[in-house]
């Protein structure tokens, strides 16, 4: 597997982001490793929330959360997917699949970090590889918050804008992954933020990752991610910790999970599932300081 490595000094700009990266290599699935990175903050005994980006962020799309989870003195870790941030990008789309970026992550998380008793905050790829996550390794996680997310199996279509997005992202000669970002925020999205999502991609080479997740999602029943998320949702079926929902009320690709999710998943009934208002897609960046707040509730309330 041939990867790139994003030099450090294209996140030398990073002034509202104050955590220093951690670096750690994980089986790469071909007989070699990969280096992911990942941030940390808070005291090392504290109550861990683990927080998952998705398409075509990083962990600096959660530096708000993290800063309200700094105020009350719970430990947060915040992972750079294989192919985003810090982390190694492999440079060839077949190199990339879900049971892969499932796998790298689970790695990280669970051989070498070793969490345990965590609260798990996934929103977009976040959700998806979390919602695995938990469903695999259930014995590991005490809560989870999805935010904009699902899990899909291929069994029923996709809305059509998220088939509009696909499009957009497979054919653009040139990904702009900061205007990317951008279109999914509701309250606009500054020329630093924009920066800072630019930063992970100095060139088209280094944008595999965002240019193949979309055709990552199982979009027809025998997908080769479909039979493991469908088992992911038989013990999903049977969760019973605590399960918050916390979507935004302006999300068009992913609105509609929402109440399957409260619906389908036992941990989640009985409790008040917030609705994040005037925010889009990456609620992270329009409401970050309230969906940190929510987190920070649910884990002392839970």
């Amino acid at each position: 597997m041939e990867t790139l490595r994003t030099p450090e000094d294209r996140f030398a700009e990073l002034s509202d982001f104050p955590y220093e990266p951690q670096y750690v290599d994980v089986p790469d699935g071909d007989g070699r490793t990969l280096r992911m990175s990942y941030v940390e903050s808070g005291p090392a005994d504290a109550p861990t929330v683990l927080l998952l980006h998705g398409e075509p962020t990083w962990s600096y799309l959660y530096r708000k959360v993290m800063a309200r989870l700094d105020e009350v003195g719970i430990r947060s870790v915040g992972v750079d997917m294989v192919g985003f941030g810090r982390s190694d990008k492999p440079s060839r789309a077949e190199d990339h699949s879900f049971a892969r970026h499932v796998e790298w992550t689970r790695s990280l998380v669970l051989d070498v970090l070793d969490l345990r008793d965590v609260t798990l905050v996934g929103q977009d790829w976040g959700g998806l590889i979390g919602l695995r996550l938990v469903a695999e390794h259930p014995h590991r996680f005490s809560r989870m918050v999805a935010a904009n997310t699902g899990l899909p199996t291929g069994d029923f279509d996709m809305p059509e804008i998220w088939w509009q997005f696909r499009k957009a992202v497979e054919s653009a000669p040139e990904l702009d992954v900061g205007r990317l970002v951008g279109a999914g925020c509701l309250q606009g999205l500054p020329e630093p933020a924009r920066e800072a999502y630019d930063a992970p991609f100095p060139d088209e080479s280094f944008k595999v990752g965002p240019r193949v997740m979309p055709t990552l999602v199982p979009t027809r029943p025998d997908d080769p991610a479909a039979e493991a998320n469908r088992a992911a949702w038989d013990v999903l079926g049977r969760w019973d910790k605590p399960f918050l929902v916390a979507f935004s009320d302006g999300d068009p690709i992913t609105g509609a999970m929402a109440p399957i999710l409260q619906k389908l998943i036992p941990g989640a009934a009985g409790l008040e599932h917030p609705v994040i208002e005037g925010a889009g897609h990456f609620l992270q960046e329009d409401a970050g300081e309230r969906l940190g707040d929510v987190v920070a509730s649910f884990v002392a309330s839970s």
